[in-house]
């Protein structure tokens, strides 16, 4: 039932009066229509507008009931007195229609009254809320969370893109800390998840049909066993609707950027015979990079630039040229760009500074008005330039790259870019690409995700990202990339608080960090912490293999270390394999002194021989029950790291070669030998750690993540 189908029309003709009317809310008996139009299960009610009424009205349903103003100026009912809970009979509800419209006047003298809601009241239940808001980048989401009066002070509400699936719904439901409250605790009965996943999509839908529907709460929805019941609506309006992001064809994405990553030509605008200019470094590195195709460099004077022959103009190039790399002041890259667009060439890569960063936002619009007219992609501005290993391509002023490898990363800062081009230098980590996306006023992170997902030289991206210009785009790309290739995601400004002023309890507790965490999650993407785990997750997952199941297993020469490795294991999400089988205990405590311990971690002491080391993870590769390992091993004379290293890598080849694959990774404490040790196991795909027992279980972790996202475990 993922796509539910409400009444539109009976939704379209309440929508139009209230618009006709100029009002940016709907009565709670207009909620309460909508809801029925969308089968959303609401209590009896109606609307009097006499204390007779009200008495005559509450004995047809039967009390208890609730009592609210209804007033389209009056959207904070409580506050004004307009609420009363509880009426057990007749009398009592005529005296308390009269309190209500006394106070609802005192509150607010000029309001107009519609007159008072009465509502059977619910008994019992769980409280929760669901509710639904527009973001600025993700569009129309959805929320559920504990609800009633606590909704904005636990703020434990969880969200994901609308429409929701009855999966998401159902991951929805798993997703907040208070989930095990649902599954009912100290002797209450667990509520019925179907009823609310049931709500959770019908809502979902509503909102996605009827874009005018800003914000919308049900709070709260009370869930039982047999089902759940919304006591109070609220639905907030804007008519005027943004306009649609301008969103280009898959197909047409590919085919260009396929031009500006593997170009057969490149053209230089700013070439520079002048060592320090950054039109010099941008030529120095194309040529020293190794690049193969052609290099025009363009320059209003020179004859030729390092040797090349050099062009007035780009219209003066007799071949084709599939990129052009800007090196020129911002004020003269207009021009230039146009006669980019004539010539057909396919992306633009703008280095210069001085546009949208600075203030200058007519400027970078104008290079958008022009790269969308000439249908030529813009990179930047305000970038490092990019580099592309397999193709020896180097169209940047930082220094050349050369390590081939299958990680592509991008980052929207050149600070970042640089710390990424360092951290691969040293850890001799291979990249496919190194992209820097600036101000992104044209290419951002899906149109990059769109390449490398069709890039056989790819097998795992990672993105650095201040924002996403359209995170709906992004996470409808990355949702199906993510199946193939693992996606990271470093997401910073993760501490800004989002919706603060927002006109619902759902606004209110839906912090922007909050929404990226779960929509990113519903996506399949691996979210990074900081910039040294995304990096170091770039390097490790590409080179483990995918685990065939959950039965984690520590093997320690050190019992302090599996300590923290098995608080690592929970942090990171893993299972570790207990009880160990019977006879699996009796297999390891075979290799391992009467003074160690098996269970899980197998503890093989500090002392003891390589061969030790060797025969226990033999063994852990050997069973099938086991999935994946974790080796803890601690520096002693007995077994020096560099014979601890080579061993190990001995026997996982040794176990490949029978068709044995699984993930390992290592923590190495010690001392500075056991630097060249991790160095020498992460070379021969053993990604290890010295110093640290969280890092190897961080990468293990996000191997599974993405493992479980892509349904491959």
């Amino acid at each position: 039932m993922a796509n539910f189908q409400g009444d539109k029309s009976k939704v379209r003709q309440i929508l139009d009066a209230v618009k006709n009317e100029g009002r940016d809310s709907l009565t709670a008996p207009e909620g309460k229509l909508v809801c029925d139009a969308y089968g959303i299960n609401v209590p009896k009610e109606g609307v009097v507008s006499s204390a007779k009424e009200a008495g005559t009205l509450a004995s047809s349903m039967g009390f208890p009931v609730v009592m609210k103003i209804v007033s389209p100026d009056i959207l904070h009912k409580t506050e004004a007195g307009g609420v009363i809970v509880g009426v057990k009979n007749a009398d009592d509800a005529v005296t308390a229609y009269e309190t209500i419209i006394a106070n609802a006047k005192k509150y607010k003298a000029d309001a107009k009254i519609v007159g008072v809601q009465v509502q059977q009241m619910i008994k019992g239940g769980q409280e929760t809320i669901i509710g639904a808001m527009t973001d600025d980048s993700f569009g129309k989401l959805v929320a559920f969370g504990m609800g009633g009066v606590l909704v904005e002070v636990l703020k434990d509400v969880t969200f994901r893109l609308a429409p929701a699936t009855r999966e998401d719904a159902a991951s929805m439901l798993d997703g907040i800390q208070a989930a095990e409250v649902l599954k009912g605790v100290r002797g209450a009965k667990p509520v019925s998840r179907e009823a609310l996943q049931d709500t959770i999509v019908r809502v979902s839908q509503l909102v996605s049909d009827f874009p005018e529907i800003s914000e919308m709460d049900l709070n709260p929805v009370f869930a039982s066993e047999d089902g759940a019941i919304a006591a109070d609506v609220r639905v907030v309006l804007n008519f005027n609707q943004k306009p649609a992001r301008y969103r280009p064809d898959e197909k047409a994405v590919v085919t260009s950027m396929k031009r500006i990553m593997q170009p057969k030509a490149v053209a230089v605008i700013g070439a520079s015979n002048e060592a320090g200019k950054i039109g010099n470094s941008v030529m120095k590195n194309l040529i020293n990079g190794g690049y193969k195709g052609q290099i025009y460099p363009i320059h209003p004077k020179e004859a030729e630039i390092m040797g090349i022959k050099a062009f007035k103009s780009v219209k003066d190039i007799p071949g084709e040229v599939d990129t052009a790399v800007f090196a020129i002041p911002a004020k003269l890259v207009a021009g230039a760009l146009k006669e980019c667009g004539e010539k057909k060439i396919a992306g633009a890569v703008l280095i210069p500074s001085g546009f949208g960063e600075t203030g200058n936002i007519e400027g970078q619009e104008e290079l958008q008005k022009i790269g969308r007219e000439y249908n030529i992609r813009l990179m930047g501005p305000n970038i490092y330039g990019f580099y592309y290993t397999p193709a020896n391509l180097c169209a940047t002023f930082c220094t050349a790259y050369d390590v081939k490898g299958s990680t592509a990363l991008s980052s929207q800062s050149g600070g970042i870019g640089m710390a990424i081009i360092g951290f691969s230098r040293s850890t001799k980590m291979g990249v496919s690409a190194i992209v820097g996306l600036g101000n992104k006023s044209d290419i951002d992170e899906d149109d990059l995700l769109l390449f490398f997902e069709q890039d056989d030289n790819t097998k795992v991206i990672a993105q650095h990202c201040e924002d996403l210009k359209d995170g709906r785009a992004f996470a409808e790309v990355a949702k199906r990339v993510s199946k193939k290739k693992p996606v990271i995601v470093l997401k910073a400004g993760r501490t800004a608080m989002g919706a603060a002023a927002a006109a619902s309890h759902t606004g209110a507790v839906a912090g922007t960090d909050k929404i990226y965490d779960d929509v990113l999650r519903q996506s399949g993407v691996i979210r990074a912490n900081s910039l040294r785990q995304m990096l170091e997750l770039s390097r490790g997952v590409p080179i483990l293999p995918t685990p065939k199941g959950e039965n984690v297993v520590i093997i320690t020469g050190a019992g302090g270390s599996g300590v923290l490795l098995s608080d690592a294991c929970v942090d990171n999400g893993l299972a570790l394999f207990k009880p160990m089988p019977d006879d699996l205990d009796a297999a390891f405590r075979k290799f391992i002194p009467p003074f160690g311990a098996a269970g899980n971690p197998v503890d093989i002491t500090g002392g003891e021989p390589p061969i030790t080391y060797v025969n226990t993870v033999r063994l852990g590769l050997e069973d099938d029950r086991i999935h994946a390992l974790i080796l803890g091993y601690w520096h002693t004379i007995v077994t020096p790291p560099m014979v601890f290293a080579k061993n190990m890598v001995q026997v996982v080849n040794e176990m490949k070669e029978k068709g044995k694959t699984k993930p390992v990774v290592a923590s190495l404490a010690g001392d500075v030998e056991v630097e060249e040790a991790a160095q020498y196991l992460y070379e021969n795909g053993i990604p290890a750690y010295a110093y640290s027992t969280e890092l190897p279980v961080e990468v293990l972790g996000a191997k599974y993540k993405w493992a479980r996202a892509a349904g491959l475990l």
